[in-house]
């Protein structure tokens, strides 16, 4: 397994991916709710805007040839930290037949090197509160609680 920097040409595998991750979210949360309908309603804008942007990197997740899924990263700093360069998972999707066969925890492991020859010295990541499988696998792969987002409508 590999993280293969996504190019131009991937935006469309990137945006079907994209899609199928949000909406599965929708059904943790009615701020998660979408606008669309269908994946191809879904303009490629925001995945192209990450190739321009230097601190966003998406990545294919590709077994033996096969992309599999996608992962979103995002470098930061905290300057008043000591534990002050992060590298954030903000997206991270397997294809369902990848699902429960270490393909996630290969990412991690994957992402953790990427992050280290940045010079990052900790990593972040968030899911939905209510997304148990979610939570258990960042548990399980070495992250730990530490902050809670709390968010509301204003209708």
């Amino acid at each position: 397994m590999e993280l293969v920097e996504a190019t131009a040409e991937d935006i469309d595998a990137l945006v079907q991916r994209w899609y199928s991750l949000a909406r599965t979210m929708e059904a943790y949360d009615e701020l998660n709710e979408l606008v669309y309908t269908d994946a191809d309603e879904v303009s490629g804008d925001g995945f192209r805007a990450h190739l321009d942007d230097d601190d966003i990197t998406d990545y294919l997740v590709v077994d033996e040839s096969d992309t599999i899924g996608f992962v979103t990263l995002r470098e930061g700093h905290h300057p008043s930290r000591t534990y002050s360069h992060y590298l954030r998972i903000v997206n991270l999707a397997l294809d369902e037949e990848h699902r429960n066969r270490g393909h996630g925890t290969d990412v991690v492991e994957r992402v953790k090197k990427l992050a280290r020859s940045r010079g990052c010295d900790h990593l972040k990541v968030s899911c939905e509160w209510q997304n148990e499988d979610a939570r258990r696998f960042y548990r399980d792969t070495g992250f730990r609680p530490k902050q809670v987002d709390f968010a509301r409508p204003l209708e």
